[in-house]
């Protein structure tokens, strides 16, 4: 499984169907198999990051 955003392997797992990206700092949770993606803000708050990327972009490739 690769991260959508930098394509690291580099991930870490936080819950079930919930990872972190330890290169770009992102946390990424599966539904539906595609990544939903956020960002971690400095007040711990997260901000979606699924506009940004196209529904193929965040199908997961295991």
């Amino acid at each position: 499984m690769k991260c959508p955003n930098c394509f690291s392997k580099n991930l870490g797992k936080i819950a079930n169907n919930h990872y972190y990206c330890w290169n770009c700092f992102i946390e990424l949770t599966i539904a539906d198999n595609h990544f939903v993606m956020n960002q971690v803000e400095e007040d711990g708050s997260l901000t979606s990051l699924d506009d940004l990327f196209d529904e193929n972009d965040r199908a997961i490739e295991l």
